[in-house]
């Protein structure tokens, strides 16, 4: 473990276990949060996929809504990476292309908030079968 010499230090070891504490808190029940996938594979981080997911998370943060916001792999749409996935429960996921911040922000505003679609969707041309 690291040597804690400042207030600096000791702030961000705080922030570090303050931020586990909350994942922790919130993977006991995610099917009651938004969740949000982030498309991370070498075409999505090319496109601007780390700044989409990073933005993502301190954006929720800021305006207090809880979700989880994890990154996945390839979703096949590399045409319109960077590419995230919504789900709210209780409602079907859906797909967003495209997704910088402005973007992000829109889909923060509308989607997340008050359940609207938001132009940008990726049409869903398949469906998973259930057991």
């Amino acid at each position: 473990m690291t040597k804690i010499k400042s207030l600096a230090d000791l702030r961000k070891l705080k922030d570090e276990v303050q931020s586990k504490i909350q994942l922790r808190e919130k993977g006991d029940h995610p099917e009651n949060l938004v969740h949000i996938k982030v498309s991370m594979a070498t075409c999505g981080i090319a496109s601007g996929a780390k700044e989409t997911m990073n933005y993502l998370v301190e954006e929720l943060d800021h305006q207090g809504i809880d979700a989880v916001v994890t990154q996945t792999g390839c979703m096949g749409y590399c045409y319109a990476e960077p590419t995230i996935e919504v789900l709210i429960p209780g409602k079907e996921s859906v797909v967003y292309g495209f997704v910088d911040k402005v973007k992000a922000q829109e889909i923060i505003e509308k989607h997340i908030k008050l359940n609207e679609l938001v132009d940008g969707i990726i049409p869903a041309n398949y469906k998973t079968l259930e057991d």
